[in-house]
């Protein structure tokens, strides 16, 4: 399947993003990232916020998209202890840089953190005041804990723990979820 010229300026952006950091996408850079001219970037996105916005979209969707390929399903399939141990099983691969730094702006920009707050939501949904007697949806929550920090410490350290070893570590927090579920 051919890739669409707004996915291939999204993943150009990325790049750009991985080497230089989010204040560096500027339509030029994209552009010269993705081999267009200004006016041919402009054509899909109508400012550099619009651009920002879809960058955030397009790298939460690629993130829900191995959450779900780990699940055999979508979120809405899935059970709840289905939805964690696929999100558990994600989290043995590092976060790229531009996922990070994604990630990190969003968490200040109510807009662009939607993107990933709906990718969470569907899959591990968050903790309310009314869940602190539940003992299964705290176990849930303590393993979403553990598999972020997972994830955490493969993206943000130099000290990359052995393939096998993280994967051992993600079935672990995963096999903690055999809970029933209702």
């Amino acid at each position: 399947m051919r890739t669409s010229k707004r996915t291939q300026i999204l993943e150009a952006a990325a790049r750009v993003v991985e080497r230089e950091g989010v204040k560096s996408v500027t339509f030029d850079s994209v552009a010269a990232e993705a081999g267009l001219t200004k006016g041919g970037l402009l054509y899909h996105f109508a400012s550099r916020d619009d651009l920002v916005q879809a960058i955030h979209q397009h790298l939460a969707d690629q993130w829900e998209a191995h959450i779900a390929a780990a699940a055999g399903k979508q979120a809405e399939e899935a059970t709840p202890a289905e939805r964690l141990a696929a999100y558990t099983r994600v989290a043995i691969q590092s976060a790229t840089r531009a996922e990070l730094l994604f990630m990190l702006e969003g968490s200040t920009t109510p807009g662009h953190a939607a993107a990933w707050d709906a990718v969470i939501d569907r899959w591990v949904p968050p903790l309310e005041t009314g869940d602190a007697d539940d003992q299964v949806t705290l176990d849930r929550f303590i393993a979403r804990l553990a598999a972020d920090g997972l994830w955490l410490y493969e993206s943000l350290t130099a000290h990359r723990l052995d393939p096998r070893l993280r994967r051992a570590v993600a079935e672990r927090i995963a096999s903690t979820l055999n809970h029933d579920d209702a």
